[in-house]
């Protein structure tokens, strides 16, 4: 009879054959896989099921089934270093059943693939490395389609089509251009552009007009922050600043975007951009200001809350 551990190992050895990385060779993606697969020691590989888990299920599972307790806390490894992971080698689907649900919904979840499913199906039978190896040729390209499908569900920024971005070279610019195409269409969907800034001219695009409908208006005087959107759907103003060399939105900055849009209609939402999560963030990160959140360009998908009670959003004015 075939042990938990046996289980996992077997798992495992699935793993390598579809040519996991190595970061992803160890028990807990073996047990992420198994958990989606519902399968348990005492059932075959044939019998494999196909459940929608999100990450709490899958520790449920790895914990009531395969013995392995893991921690709370542990949640972000198992989603970024095994889920993740197996997601972008086309194993599983995230979100098959509302493939455009937000990035931070409670509801995310998980699902194998059905050409997946009928390959993990033939573990252990004489058909497993024939269709392997059929599922291995054409396994790059059904990678690429899930990615460009996710890229699909990505509503893109709003720009006033009178106006045109121009930005000059640089990291700046380049941390600039990333929270209008990453940032924007993760967290802001549909976010309409109100300004940008540039190193080679202070007002790079400014929708002036749209800015002035909720209740702001800014003269020259004005320190803007790096990009600002508008949350028409939740009638919010996000308020971005990049971090490639300068200051974060910490407390005295905080003070000052608050002052200069004291008049908005809507929410005000604060974000710091880092191009990543090395020295120019290590440098500031003590610093950010509570209720505010950060964004890096090399995790687009994330953000990082600074406390408050809740996520992305504004909070009631002091």
């Amino acid at each position: 009879m075939t042990t938990k551990q046996e289980r996992i190992n077997e798992a495992l050895d699935v793993l390598r054959q579809l040519g996991m990385p190595n970061g992803q060779l160890n028990d807990r993606t073996a047990i992420c896989l198994l958990a989606l697969l519902n399968l348990p020691e005492t059932t075959s590989w044939n019998n494999a099921g196909n459940p929608m888990l999100g990450i709490k299920a899958i520790l449920d599972f790895a914990r009531e089934k395969l013995d392995h307790n893991y921690a709370e806390n542990s949640r972000e490894s198992v989603r970024k270093y095994s889920v993740k992971q197996l997601v972008a080698a086309g194993i599983l689907l995230h979100n098959p059943d509302k493939p455009d649900r937000a990035v931070n919904s409670s509801d995310n979840c998980y699902q194998v693939e059905a050409n997946a499913l009928a390959l993990l199906r033939k573990v252990g039978t004489k058909e497993w490395k024939k269709a392997l190896l059929t599922y291995l040729e054409t396994n790059q390209t059904l990678a690429e389609q899930f990615a460009r499908h996710r890229d699909m569900q990505r509503i893109p920024v709003v720009i006033n089509h009178g106006l045109n971005i121009k930005l000059s070279a640089g990291k700046h610019s380049d941390l600039i251009r990333a929270i209008i195409e990453e940032f924007v269409p993760r967290f802001v969907p549909g976010g309409e552009l109100v300004y940008v800034g540039d190193t080679g001219t202070k007002w790079g695009y400014f929708d002036e007009q749209l800015l002035e409908t909720i209740g702001v208006k800014v003269g020259s005087h004005g320190k803007m922050p790096d990009v600002i959107i508008y949350y028409r759907e939740k009638n919010w103003l996000i308020l971005v600043e990049a971090v490639a060399s300068g200051g974060p939105v910490d407390g005295i900055r905080h003070a000052e975007l608050s002052n200069l849009f004291q008049a908005s209609t809507a929410g005000l939402v604060f974000v710091t951009a880092f191009p990543d999560r090395g020295e120019v963030m290590r440098k500031f990160l003590s610093v950010v200001a509570w209720e505010t959140e950060v964004w890096c360009a090399s995790d687009t998908s994330h953000l990082i809350h600074f406390n408050g009670i809740r996520f992305l959003g504004p909070y009631a004015k002091p």
